[in-house]
């Protein structure tokens, strides 16, 4: 057994005994409420899940075991020559709950590179689909090809304890993340490309071997992809590409088919799918306004004229976030250093003095500032990335790191299978008229 694994495991060993002190001492205590309106709405605000690699706080952001995206950006293990932290040492602080030293980073590099390989049929698995299918339909087809590697499933067929589920979550894991940058930029090579493909580089760290497979030799570029996958790898769990992944996994599914259901819900139009919202639509504004760089004006009245048409500007507004995301405040911070003249990037950052002001000023809008989404586009369009269709595999790829990490603390503290309880529309009008019980366990 590997020293993280072992670390892990003890780790685990400890937060379980815990969770079982807690439930024998205080499991009938009530967290919270739910009113008809979260039953119907998403279930807004309700405190459901156990979720121990990050925690969203509405007006500090996401920090990530307790360390915020700018403490990240100083304390993380970082590539030599580097400035941006290293996705490795994210998914190590996840899962050990510890910061990583320099030497557990370029191990767990090590780890991945030596599990990357991607068997043949993956490969034809995503050959055997359309050209012009979309890269998302053929990253989950991909991951679900994978799934005949599942140590897991392999050992709970042949009859295992429950007290080796976490073992064989964490080898899964590690192999999947391992192999995901490898299929991800095959399909990128193949769509985008001509099928011009790439073979890995295993003296690079898991994010510049990324970019490297990707086509982008650029030093900056790979920084940028080792920032992108740290911002973008978890944002606790409600969100549907976490939630869905853990659900799927509370069956027992391993992580391959749980990934792959995650990925599903990450391909949504409110959710993964928004990054390629923003710069469609700072494209079609820029468009619309004439080409060259609008001034506040015109942005002020393109935004206007969006909301008067019943839509929303993508790229602002967040479920629980009640301030500018910091995943946004990183890219910007990124965009200064790197490419503070590039015309794109100042768009974004016009929107960003305009859009906040209007939406306050309709008096509906809990979150006016933007999110990760109203960036990141940005920067890749720069960087010669401009096939917005493939954000969202990016995005995916970096959230493997977050729900894979979770994965593993569920199994490793024995987390039930997920079944709320729900009811019907005409029992909800009953129990408001009073006419029946909430109905209790």
């Amino acid at each position: 057994m590997s020293y993280i694994k072992e670390k892990f495991k003890a780790k685990a060993d400890e937060l379980s005994a815990e969770v079982k002190d807690l439930l024998k001492n205080h499991g009938t205590k009530k967290i919270d409420e739910v009113t008809v309106a979260q039953a119907y709405q998403g279930m807004r605000g309700i405190t459901g899940l156990v979720t121990e690699t990050s925690l969203l706080d509405a007006n500090e952001g996401i920090r990530f075991r307790g360390y915020s995206i700018p403490e990240l950006r100083e304390h993380l293990p970082k590539a030599p020559g580097g400035q941006e932290p290293l996705p490795e040492g994210l998914f190590y602080l996840m899962l050990i709950g510890e910061l990583p030293t320099e030497a557990d980073v370029q191990n767990l590099s090590s780890v991945l590179s030596r599990r990357s390989h991607v068997p043949n049929h993956v490969f034809d698995a995503i050959e055997a689909l359309p050209v012009s299918t979309h890269p998302m339909t053929m990253f989950t087809v991909a991951v679900m090809a994978l799934q005949t590697e599942s140590v897991f499933a392999k050992a709970y067929a042949d009859g295992m304890s429950k007290k080796d589920y976490w073992s064989y979550m964490y080898e899964d894991s590690l192999n999947l993340i391992a192999r995901l940058p490898r299929i991800a930029a095959y399909i990128y090579r193949r769509k985008y490309k001509n099928g011009d493909h790439i073979q890995p580089d295993g003296m690079l760290d898991w994010a510049a071997n990324f970019a490297h497979m990707l086509g982008y030799r650029n030093e900056d570029f790979k920084e940028l992809m080792r920032l992108y996958m740290v911002i973008h790898a978890d944002h606790e769990g409600g969100n549907v590409s976490a939630h869905t992944t853990h659900l799927v996994g509370s069956a027992l599914s391993d992580a391959y088919l749980s990934f792959a259901a995650g990925l599903n819900g990450l391909a949504g139009p409110l959710h993964g799918l928004a990054n390629q919202e923003v710069i469609k639509w700072i494209l079609d504004m820029r468009e619309e306004l004439g080409g060259g760089m609008p001034d506040k004006a015109q942005i002020e009245a393109y935004v206007k004229k969006t909301l008067a048409e019943g839509k929303v500007v993508p790229g602002y507004g967040h479920a629980v976030l009640r301030k500018t995301d910091p995943r946004f405040t990183a890219q910007m911070e990124f965009a200064k250093k790197h490419l503070p003249d590039e015309e794109l990037v100042r768009i974004v950052w016009l929107v960003y003095e305009t859009v906040p002001d209007i939406l306050k000023d309709l008096g509906k809008v809990k979150n006016p500032w933007p999110n990760v989404d109203a960036h990141s586009g940005a920067l890749l369009v720069h960087y010669g990335l401009v096939e917005y269709e493939f954000y969202t595999v990016l995005f995916g790829v970096s959230r493997a790191l977050g729900v894979l990490a979770s994965l593993c603390w569920d199994r490793a503290l024995g987390l039930s299978l997920e079944r709320p309880k729900s009811v019907t529309s005409e029992w909800m009008k009953l129990f408001v008229e009073g006419k029946v019980e909430a109905i209790a366990e």
